[in-house]
């Protein structure tokens, strides 16, 4: 294929190599990588690996497992790395489906170690930062998300938005989980929060809470993962929320849809599926699915399967809210290489980027405000525009903001300010809210040196 870029009517048509565009699109078709060459799955069949089933069952979850599945393919440093990481850093107790660890390159321990995939579902302490591993600003429940519960796991943040979570675990570990305060089981490192209330009051709480409260349309179903909800009670609570007359959006948030695709290609799951797909048509609201994919070589078949079964049911859309990590997705290259996978081949549409909340040891993945800058204007224009992710950055206390928004930057210390246009429970009564501005902090270690001064006297003194 070839583009001519201003051509003349009678000269050359100038290839895209010859023009040296930053970035040159080539469609890419996707592989489902043969996971016949993982030692623990060398007899697994086509039948086992496409069972939800089967995938639940044999899930990675902590070294000795690990260590079975792949066998000599790593060398031991690797599993002292990992094993020193669970003990003394991880955040996420260790949950990974084979759909997910066989996309990750096995072929030698460096080319495993230099994943991308890797790098945020299997963290090791050779991956973190030695000098900032945590910013001093970091916390546990880094959005305040709590502190805006309606009830028991009902987030209202935004004025006419809630996100409800409606169960804390995932059928994956994302290391760096946004909700790692609550989500998945305790580590050596975090005792997790417990929901108090019994979910069917929990979730009977959140739909009386909106049947009162009319200024809010869009709900996000998340948790955790929508997927680890038994089919029946998740089709219930949807059910629920399709019956409120001021709800006219529901989103539900799965990253399964890419680390277990199997599930939402079960036979139960499409049809209830387009049980309420049918429903929402005949009241004019749209569902859709949101999910979490990082990395363009997660998308596989399978994956690009389980997009277009969903969209069958007569959904909205499938759209995908990734996380901007160094060493996973930092450069224009590799989001566009993602967003390409996703629209081109999988029919999921890149939404957002997040930028990495700061939860503790999290420096190594995160982002300086100036480089999801960079980050955003490289990729502009090579994509369509309703099909352009967004870079944001979720602001405490504030809530997405696009990274170009922002009030004011002190880029020596790394600190950048934002305001809102909106209140949230918090602050009904506070005549500043709207004219506060609101701290984010970059990792220490992306700023110069006296940036970097400041913050150590400011930790001597503290």
């Amino acid at each position: 294929m070839t583009t001519a870029l201003h051509p003349d009517k009678d000269g050359p048509v100038l290839s895209e190599e010859t023009a040296r565009q930053p970035y040159v699109y080539r469609r890419r078709p996707l592989e489902e990588p043969d996971w016949r060459r993982i030692p623990g799955w060398r007899d697994v069949t086509q039948d086992e690996w496409e069972s939800a089933q089967w995938q639940r069952a044999h899930c990675v979850k902590n070294l000795r497992q690990l260590r079975q599945v792949m066998g000599d393919l790593l060398d031991e440093s690797f599993y002292a790395d990992l094993e020193r990481d669970q003990a003394e850093r991880a955040t996420m107790s260790m949950l990974l489906p084979p759909q997910m660890l066989n996309t990750m390159d096995s072929s030698s321990t460096d080319a495993f170690h230099a994943d991308p995939v890797r790098r945020y579902m299997l963290p090791v302490f050779s991956d973190r930062r030695t000098d900032w591993p945590s910013h001093p600003h970091a916390a546990r429940d880094s959005l305040h998300e709590a502190e805006m519960w309606a009830v028991e796991g009902l987030t209202h943040r935004y004025p006419t938005k809630v996100l409800a979570e409606i169960l804390p675990t995932c059928p994956q570990y994302c290391g760096h989980c946004t909700r790692m305060d609550l989500v998945g089981n305790s580590t050596p490192n975090v005792d997790k929060h417990k929901f108090t209330v019994k979910p069917p009051d929990r979730l009977g709480a959140m739909l009386d809470y909106l049947r009162r409260t009319p200024g809010v349309r869009d709900v996000v179903v998340s948790g955790g993962d929508v997927a680890n909800m038994p089919w029946p009670r998740l089709e219930s609570f949807v059910a629920a929320l399709l019956e409120i007359d001021n709800i006219r959006d529901i989103r539900l948030a799965s990253k399964a849809l890419m680390g277990l695709p199997q599930h939402w290609l079960q036979d139960d799951v499409r049809a209830g599926m387009e049980r309420l797909a049918a429903t929402a048509h005949e009241r004019g609201v749209q569902i859709a699915i949101h999910t979490h994919v990082n990395a363009a070589r997660s998308v596989t078949p399978l994956v690009a399967k389980a997009a277009r079964a969903m969209l069958d049911t007569g959904i909205r859309d499938v759209r995908n809210q990734g996380v901007l990590l160094r060493g996973v997705n930092d450069s224009p290259a590799e989001l566009l290489d993602l967003s390409f996978a996703l629209l081109d081949e999988a029919a999921i549409m890149p939404y957002y980027l997040y930028m990495c909340d700061m939860i503790p040891y999290s420096e190594h993945w995160r982002l300086a405000v100036w480089e999801a800058q960079e980050l955003q204007h490289a990729i502009m224009g090579y994509l369509p525009g309703f099909a352009t992710p967004r870079i944001v950055c979720d602001v405490p206390y504030v809530g997405k903001r696009w990274v170009h928004q922002l009030a004011d930057y002190d880029r020596e210390r790394g600190i950048s300010y934002w305001t809102k246009n909106y209140r949230t429970g918090l602050e009904a009564s506070d005549p500043d809210a709207l004219t506060r501005r609101y701290e984010y902090h970059d990792p220490i270690y992306t700023l110069p040196e006296r940036g970097r001064e400041w913050w150590r006297q400011q930790a001597e003194a503290a």
